[in-house]
């Protein structure tokens, strides 16, 4: 057994305060456009198995009880107290939460103290670009009021997550010019509270926070991993950490970024968490290239703190899987292993993010 004596969760959200039914507490479950399978509900997924495997112990339950009886013993407890439950039987030490969602989420000092942990704060570029834009009577007044939000930021922010690389060729920033235009087309078409989507903007965007120096998470799910190639060989020397977000099913490419870059880093989470009992095999084939000081946990959790509790519990099996399997085998030592473990598992990000 490859134990792990803490977890550092360098990517996840808050959690939701209000009371779930059945049919909403499964719809956090899955990330999909539609309703499920007549007959069925997102329980029956990897996920959904997963939280019933992990999450009812925690709460005075047997491992995979029924759904409704599982949801009963949550709302028995209360709200407040399953999430200080849940969050305590992770193992993790230190929170980096990202708090660009909508919803009623805690923050990171709320999230801290449910899991009796510390927290740091994440911000999210184009959230705050939005606040930006919605003050901001002018063009020039948006980029000078961008570039004073993002270096302030930059003072309490552990780092910088962007939800998208744009399809223009971001391997450099836009000129001063070019930047201009592009803010006033978006000031003038834009409705309230809409997010920046004119790729011009963006760039100029990633590279105001490039300067900062502050690690950058860019979300690989939505965007080709050729596309950030340019712009990881454009930010080698600049002195900043790229870490990329949600790489399955790009999570072979991601791995071989890793290897090809030394300042991009790769996270494990939503990955294994959404793989469930097959989290073992997709970890092996990232760790198939990836250099093992370039892997980075998190849990992905958001709005439900069970799957807080899935990303560390399915992480740290899937991880204790594996290397225990190469010890087995005679291809590792012990010592390696946990070595390995401990790398992924928090120093890799202590390390990163200046912890």
């Amino acid at each position: 057994m490859i134990e792990t004596a803490s977890l550092v969760d360098q990517y996840c959200h808050g959690v939701l305060r209000t009371e779930l039914g059945l049919g909403t507490f499964e719809t956090h479950l899955a990330d999909a456009g539609g309703p499920p399978a007549p007959g069925t509900t997102f329980f029956d997924t990897q996920t959904g198995f997963a939280v019933r495997r992990w999450c009812p112990p925690l709460l005075g339950l047997e491992p995979h009880c029924p759904p409704a009886r599982y949801l009963a013993r949550r709302r028995e407890l209360g709200v407040a107290a399953a999430a200080r439950l849940l969050l305590r039987g992770t193992g993790v030490t230190t929170y980096l939460v990202d708090t660009g969602l909508p919803g009623d989420l805690t923050g990171p000092e709320e999230l801290a103290s449910a899991g009796g942990a510390r927290a740091r704060e994440i911000v999210r570029l184009d959230l705050l670009a939005q606040q930006v834009a919605d003050t901001s009577g002018s063009a020039g007044a948006l980029l000078a009021n961008l570039a004073e939000s993002v270096s302030s930021a930059a003072t309490t922010a552990v780092a910088f997550a962007c939800a998208s690389v744009p399809a223009v060729d971001p391997a450099s920033p836009p000129s001063p010019r070019e930047a201009h235009a592009a803010a006033v087309h978006w000031l003038g078409s834009r409705a309230t509270g809409d997010p920046p989507s004119d790729p011009v903007l963006l760039r100029h965007l990633l590279w105001t926070a490039v300067a900062t120096g502050r690690p950058l998470q860019l979300h690989l799910s939505r965007t080709e991993p050729q596309r950030l190639a340019g712009f990881a060989a454009a930010t080698e020397g600049h002195g900043v950490h790229l870490v990329l977000l949600g790489s399955y099913p790009h999570h072979r490419q991601a791995a071989r970024l890793t290897a090809t870059f030394p300042h991009v880093y790769a996270d494990l989470g939503p990955a294994l968490t959404r793989t469930g009992a097959r989290a073992a095999a997709l970890l092996a084939e990232v760790l198939e290239t990836a250099p093992f000081g370039k892997l980075l946990f998190s849990s992905g959790g958001r709005g439900l703190p069970e799957l807080h509790v899935v990303g560390a519990r399915v992480f740290t099996e899937a991880l204790s899987r594996v290397l225990g399997g190469w010890v087995a085998d005679g291809a590792w030592s012990l010592t390696d292993a946990r070595r390995v473990s401990s790398l992924i598992a928090s120093e890799n990000a202590t390390r990163v993010y200046d912890l």
